[in-house]
């Protein structure tokens, strides 16, 4: 597809700005419900869901009718990319900032037609309140269709400034002093997400992270040998973590709010990853009064120096 002019002079300058930028675009539908748009991609990181629900926080209305497209640059809507913790935290402001434009507009639209001042407009279950009339959404949008006017908006994000998440996680640990074992008794992990707008996905977000964690502590490792060579290349011999392999996770939301971020939200995804491999090392310290300095912690490296220290 080649871009068109506009687009390009439009993308030219989010890469002027250097930052992680996101667009999002939303319209009142002939039917009184809304379209929204936004560039960010969904690939289980649930902003799929997450998006319509700021956007209907913002326009007092059901996720139900939020219809969304993303995803697709033939849909328009610019975003960097679903990376470094920003489907939520960035693209979300943008939506945020997309509804709440759309939200003034509407305000705008119906005090006109209700002959009252816009400040006394207010949105509540899916229409436009002005004084002691009522105008639905779905009449706002036969009114506007009928002069010929579009009621939609678009929102921006840059991503700058950024707030910080923040995760502990705790374990209680039995280790074989024979056999270098290690069985994991409790898993818990506290989470400073700021106001959660899902708090289902979040806290499936956060088993995840520490289930993908727990692979990298204590199974993969990626063999080489001296002439470079990956010696086990196949999952056979390459220890993914299954279903059997992974404890169950308590998980706790502090309850915060942040004001950078859209609704009060802040960022969560690589959040639960990176304390896991550090509580897990501290729990076979106490433990075992030994250190142990490199993960894996599989039994075959934890062995040597635990049958050094109890025979």
């Amino acid at each position: 597809m080649i871009p068109c002019r506009e687009c390009a002079q439009k993308h030219q300058h989010h890469d002027d700005d250097l930052g992680h930028i996101a667009d999002a675009e939303i319209s009142l539908t002939d039917d009184g419900e809304f379209e929204l748009t936004v560039g960010t991609a969904e690939f289980g990181n649930g902003t799929s869901t997450v998006h319509r629900q700021i956007a209907a926080t913002a326009l007092k209305t059901n996720v139900d009718r939020i219809h969304l497209r993303q995803s697709d640059t033939a849909h328009g809507g610019h975003d960097t990319g679903a990376y470094g913790s920003t489907g939520t935290f960035v693209a979300g402001r943008a939506t945020q900032a997309a509804a709440e434009n759309l939200t003034d507009d509407l305000k705008v639209f119906a005090s006109t037609m209700t002959k009252t001042n816009p400040d006394s407009c207010v949105l509540e279950d899916d229409a436009v309140v002005c004084g002691k009339q009522r105008v639905s959404f779905a009449q706002l949008a036969e009114m506007a269709r009928a002069q010929g006017q579009a009621l939609a908006a678009s929102g921006t994000s840059a991503g700058t400034p950024r707030s910080v998440a923040f995760n502990v996680q705790g374990f209680r640990v039995a280790v074989n002093k024979d056999t270098g074992e290690i069985k994991i008794l409790k898993s818990v992990q506290a989470a400073d997400a700021g106001r959660v707008a899902n708090p289902m996905q979040c806290r499936g977000q956060i088993e995840g992270g520490v289930a993908q964690s727990l692979g990298a502590t204590l199974y993969e490792e990626m063999v080489i040998d001296d002439r470079g060579r990956v010696v086990n290349p196949k999952f056979r011999d390459y220890h993914l973590p299954s279903f059997a392999d992974i404890p169950r996770t308590e998980v706790f939301f502090a309850d915060t709010t942040d004001g950078l971020g859209p609704m009060g939200a802040k960022s969560m995804s690589e959040s639960p990853y990176n304390p896991v491999a550090a509580a897990l090392g501290n729990a076979l310290a106490d433990a075992t009064g030994i250190r142990f300095t490199a993960v894996p912690f599989k039994p075959d490296r934890l062995w040597p120096l635990l049958h050094e220290k109890f025979r």
